[in-house]
């Protein structure tokens, strides 16, 4: 279906549903890209930037995904996505999403060059656990450009220097959003449908249910891996994503959410 005619559509069912259902079924009718690009732009737009939103997107998408997210946004909204995100943070925490977006990260290689790997580790505990206060770009620039594979290793080189995880030493020196982006990017190279179970259960945890955390994951990533993730947050939680859905939401809001979760046992 071409864009312009989905847009009628999507105009169409705003005016004629409502609440979360009206929600879920407005973000089926984006395409991928252009859905991504829209919960961006959305959480920059008005009073307050969700931060949250950004690190969860920009931290867990490869690099082709991030060029064809900041395609879809400069089409649709008629600016820079890069732009509006330094204009939007500051500090280190524009840092660390700027790197992001910019993909430097590698995210094919399956190399690990164990020397360069311990230097990491080594370079890391000398820029925070070693000294008063913290090299926050020293993280970063490590965090936010080598890839997974030799990460995993640099993680594994950094607790027997450290004594410590990386994530304990991350909480320990650092706070607020650069501790949560700082501390995404970590989750999602150990696993990252961990990291999305876990989205998923904070957002019905609790009194209320951050209804929009859980459209955003279960739609972007229904045709993409939500299999692995509910697997995932099976193993974790000791209960089914489709029967916390039921006990979390109701009517054809819930049913919609259930169709696209499809059947567990």
């Amino acid at each position: 279906m071409a864009w312009w005619k989905a847009w009628d559509l999507t105009e169409t069912l705003k005016s004629e549903l409502s609440g979360n259902f009206e929600k879920v079924m407005v973000a089926l009718m984006y395409p991928p890209y252009r859905y991504e690009a829209k919960e961006l732009h959305d959480a920059m737009k008005g009073i307050g930037t969700k931060e949250g939103v950004i690190i969860e997107i920009l931290a867990s998408r490869t690099k082709s995904q991030l060029q064809e997210i900041m395609k879809a946004y400069e089409e649709d909204y008629g600016s820079s996505l890069e732009e509006d995100i330094r204009a939007d943070t500051s500090g280190y925490l524009e840092r660390v999403l700027v790197c992001l977006l910019q993909g430097s990260r590698d995210d094919v290689s399956r190399v690990v060059d164990p020397a360069l790997a311990l230097q990491d580790a080594q370079d890391l505990y000398a820029a925070g656990e070693k000294i008063q206060g913290t090299d926050e770009m020293k993280f970063i620039t490590i965090l936010c450009t080598r890839s997974a594979t030799h990460l995993l290793r640099v993680f594994e080189e950094y607790e027997k220097i450290a004594g410590k995880s990386i994530e304990d030493s991350i909480k320990s020196e650092t706070h607020g959003s650069l501790e949560q982006a700082m501390l995404t990017v970590v989750k999602c190279t150990r696993n990252l449908h961990s990291y999305f179970a876990e989205r998923l259960y904070r957002a019905m945890k609790g009194l209320g249910t951050h209804d929009r955390t859980l459209i955003r994951i279960i739609v972007s990533r229904s045709e993409i891996d939500l299999n692995l993730i509910k697997c995932q947050f099976q193993k974790m939680y000791g209960k089914t994503l489709s029967s916390m859905i039921t006990g979390d939401t109701s009517g054809d809001y819930k049913n919609a959410l259930l169709n696209l979760v499809g059947r567990e046992s």
